[in-house]
């Protein structure tokens, strides 16, 4: 979205209407079986860096602007559609989201047809708009290996009365080849080098005191636990290769760094705890990645092959209940390409106007070792308004 004086005027909406949102959007239209319902979050961000032994630089922008638009004419039917404009620059205005249909007339789940989240990762399927912190953490960031967005076919069931959530997934996902990053995204927002090829993956999750929605945060005070276990694979189908020559890695062609992956995986383990205000989040993913050429070695990669491994234990806790949450939280990542684990650590703090549809949030994150370079420290301050409605 290139017009400036547009993007400012949106956020100076979501800086100063603080009026009532109501959660799920707004319902214009209801008859029968038939409504449309219209709704969209607005992510207002400053944001600071301050590499060690350099200058800080800062910015203030809009870090998500997501409408959407989701209605049905018939009985167990209904369609989405979710598009960002924030990110939007040169000729790429918007990126598409969630774009689906989907049908509910299982008495064990729903059915999805189209563009949505694969399932891996728990907190990657926690929405932005309920993240105790601004930024998601290693283990829910899809720049780093955690499958995103797909297109294809995606159940989500139930069982044991609730106390059993599950989503299995399968469809199309294409990767970016950065080999600094595993970046996997959907085929609709595609580029013209980025890998193309096949997914399939979700997740079970177990919940002993009563099913827990995927959020962070602690607002009903009821003991809740839940444990997840995750998993995807993906594989290249060969059919864009950009950066590869005859099996090898085509180095006057990738003077950017970018090489070609072959295939991924990953597997997660996760617990989630909420009682009295407070909320912990933990998560454990393991990701392992080869290059088309088995000789690589550069970024995260070593001799054509890597092993993410990425930890995160997030909290939180209500000191004046649904209005004011002091957060934590300490992540991890290690690589084969790495020299050294690259660590970070978050405090801040989260004010709720009206829980999670108005809130501002402050986070302070301290890394060290960014991309696995030993020294390379950097200190990052975030400070972001919500608005959703």
């Amino acid at each position: 979205m290139n017009n400036q004086t547009v993007k400012w005027g949106l956020a100076a909406v979501s800086a100063t209407c603080l009026g009532a949102a109501h959660a799920g959007g707004v319902t214009v239209y209801e008859k029968d079986e038939k409504f449309v319902k219209l709704g969209g979050r607005i992510h207002v961000q400053y944001y600071q860096m301050s590499p060690d032994g350099e200058s800080s630089t800062d910015k203030i922008f809009l870090r998500r602007l997501r409408p959407y638009v989701e209605g049905s004419l018939h009985k167990d039917w209904k369609g989405k559609l979710q598009w960002d404009m924030g990110k939007g620059k040169d000729d790429n205005e918007l990126a598409v989201k969630s774009a689906y249909l989907q049908y509910k007339g299982f008495s064990a789940g729903k059915l999805y047809i189209g563009n949505f989240k694969l399932g891996y990762s728990r907190e990657e399927m926690i929405s932005s708009e309920r993240q105790q912190t601004v930024e998601r953490t290693f283990v829910g960031d899809h720049n780093y290996g955690i499958a995103e967005y797909l297109v294809g076919v995606r159940f989500d069931g139930f069982a044991a009365g609730k106390k059993i959530s599950y989503i299995l997934s399968a469809g199309g996902m294409n990767l970016d080849p950065d080999d600094k990053k595993l970046d996997f995204d959907t085929p609709v927002n595609t580029k013209k080098d980025w890998n193309e090829g096949w997914v399939a993956g979700g997740r079970v999750d177990y919940h002993p005191l009563g099913y827990l929605p995927f959020s962070q945060g602690d607002f009903s005070g009821e003991q809740k636990l839940t444990v997840g276990l995750g998993a995807f694979a993906w594989s290249n189908d060969d059919d864009n290769n950009t950066y590869t020559q005859s099996g090898k890695h085509d180095a006057v062609a990738a003077a950017n760094n970018e090489v070609d992956v072959d295939s991924a995986n990953g597997a997660e383990i996760s617990v989630a705890y909420r009682v009295a205000g407070f909320s912990l989040d933990a998560q454990y993913n393991v990701i392992n990645a080869s290059t088309v050429d088995s000789d690589y070695s550069g970024g995260i990669f070593k001799s054509g092959e890597t092993t993410l491994t990425q930890m995160a234990l997030k909290g939180g806790y209500m000191v004046i209940p649904s209005k004011l949450e002091l957060v934590a939280a300490v992540e991890s990542m290690d690589a084969d390409g790495y020299k050294d684990v690259w660590r970070r650590n978050s405090i801040g703090a989260n004010w709720f106007f009206h829980k999670h549809d108005i809130k501002v949030q402050l986070t302070y994150r301290q890394g060290e070792n960014k991309d696995g370079k030993k020294g390379a420290d950097l200190d990052e301050l975030f400070l972001q308004t919500q608005y959703v409605f």
